[in-house]
């Protein structure tokens, strides 16, 4: 896949959110009639898309019958080993950028708590959390494969 692209309300929040996730900004560029950019990291590219006059994104989290792209998902298996503690770190370090920039940032809205999903042969701890526009992210990590 080569990216996931996503509309947003306001670019430079969006920015601001998606590097405090330690995504960076490879690609600057227009679309023709706004701002977009390509942001790489936890395995992945997004791109993002100013949206001139937006209007609020369904709740794809809270409605049990929206239809259509439901969330991103990012694999934190390497990089961090509690879920709880890096949602905590997560918050801390929203809060504290809230109140630096309350222009480009607003504290970390979480979906879903932390708890364990077995999907297959494997045990997840799974989180939610949503982005500068409230679209919801999933944060996944593999707890143990179980024996077949």
């Amino acid at each position: 896949m080569h990216h996931i692209s996503i509309r947003t309300a306001n670019i430079h929040r969006a920015i601001a959110f998606y590097e405090q996730l330690e995504f960076t900004v490879c690609e600057r560029f227009t679309t023709g009639y706004t701002l977009a950019c390509w942001m790489e990291g936890m395995g992945g590219r997004i791109e993002l898309i100013q949206i001139p006059e937006p209007k609020p994104a369904p709740d794809a989290f809270a409605d049990p019958h929206y239809v259509g792209y439901y969330h991103l998902s990012f694999d934190v298996t390497e990089q961090i080993s509690d879920l709880t503690s890096y949602l905590n770190h997560l918050q801390e370090l929203f809060t504290q950028r809230t109140q630096e920039n309350p222009e480009h940032f607003q504290p970390l809205v979480v979906l879903l708590e932390p708890n364990q999903q077995q999907i297959g042969n494997r045990i997840y701890e799974v989180a939610f959390i949503a982005d500068a526009d409230g679209l919801p992210i999933e944060i996944i990590r593999i707890l143990t494969t179980l024996s077949t």
